[in-house]
């Protein structure tokens, strides 16, 4: 029979509380060795950002530590330990902060600063959908089975590099400098969403593992009495996942939408008998959508093509057409 986290390769409590917690065995070395990776990391990802260079990126995902404190929050949870929850907390927002900043400092560096915002790091981490929402639950399952379990711990740096803790964080700091504040909003949707999938994740895996019996039992034999996870934490994830969930349907949405009136522009033009002629561009400006259209000669009536997005999106936006006139030339 398979089982989540077998006891024989089960780690305790104990072994768990030494990885996650900060202020269990050497807690100087610990903090100083996740501040100085941080540094490091949010330093890498920037520079990758900035350069538009995947590789360094990957590289900054994998040496960032910040997974521990959010899956020390997930432990918080489960063993009711207040304080292991506010510690954890405390270092991820502390570590927010300290890669924004850097993010935002390497921005002003650049000679122009707005021409790292159409670089594909920048670009996609700033429009999350429920894609990516899926994508962090399902590493973030694959975290804290690999935190819990003996055997499965050479997975780690795979889950670093899918969850992208670092990065969007750095691409937040880049767009604030650059004076996108609306692209850095973005970029913190997707880190948020990782984070509270990481938690929700952590939370459960740590709940199927019994460790909040085994804190309990531990708690009874120190003569504390037995202490339950806190409902109230459990609200606030909640909450938090609802939050972070409502952008990326919006997101989600706008690109099923996008990628419609695309298609139902190619048919307009195909049934007209515009062959040569190519949608380049589609766009959403509060109750108006934009297509742009390259072709050599006029366009047909726009009505049918208005008729068309009608039936498709609910709300009936007015439909632009940007036509220039042209067309792609290909080497003979």
């Amino acid at each position: 029979m398979l089982t989540l986290i077998p006891d024989s390769q089960r780690r305790t409590l104990d072994e768990l509380l030494e990885r996650l917690d900060f202020s269990v065995g050497e807690r100087l070395s610990k903090q100083s060795a996740f501040w100085i990776m941080l540094t490091l990391s949010g330093v890498i990802a920037v520079a990758g950002i900035v350069a538009d260079s995947t590789a360094t990126v990957i590289g900054a995902m994998i040496v960032a530590p910040l997974s521990t404190p959010i899956l020390g929050v997930g432990l918080g949870i489960v063993t009711a330990r207040g304080r292991l929850i506010l510690s954890s907390v405390t270092y991820v927002l502390i570590g927010v902060v300290l890669v924004t900043a850097l993010g935002v400092v390497m921005s002003q560096l650049l000679p122009n600063p707005t021409s790292v915002l159409s670089n594909s790091q920048v670009l996609g981490r700033t429009s999350p959908t429920l894609v990516d929402l899926l994508a962090a639950i399902a590493t973030g399952l694959v975290g804290a089975i690999a935190i819990t379990r003996r055997d499965v711990g050479d997975v780690l740096p795979g889950v670093a590099i899918a969850i992208s803790l670092v990065p969007p964080l750095g691409v937040v700091g880049v767009c604030l400098g650059s004076g996108a504040p609306s692209l850095a909003l973005g970029a913190f949707v997707l880190f948020a969403s990782n984070v509270v999938a990481m938690i929700i994740t952590a939370t459960i895996v740590m709940t199927i593992g019994r460790y909040g019996r085994e804190a309990a039992e531990l708690a009874v034999q120190a003569g504390a009495g037995p202490q339950r996870p806190r409902a109230r934490a459990y609200v606030v994830l909640a909450i938090a996942l609802v939050v972070v969930a409502i952008p990326m349907v919006a997101n989600s949405l706008s690109s099923l939408w996008t990628r419609q009136v695309s298609t139902a522009t190619d048919q307009w033009l195909a049934e007209a008998g515009y062959d040569s002629a190519e949608v380049t561009d589609v766009s959403w400006s509060g109750d108006s959508v934009t297509v742009s259209v390259l072709a050599p000669q006029e366009l047909p009536p726009i009505e049918d093509l208005q008729n068309t997005v009608d039936d498709l999106v609910p709300w009936n936006p007015d439909v632009v057409v940007v036509h220039t006139v042209g067309g792609r030339l290909s080497p003979e």
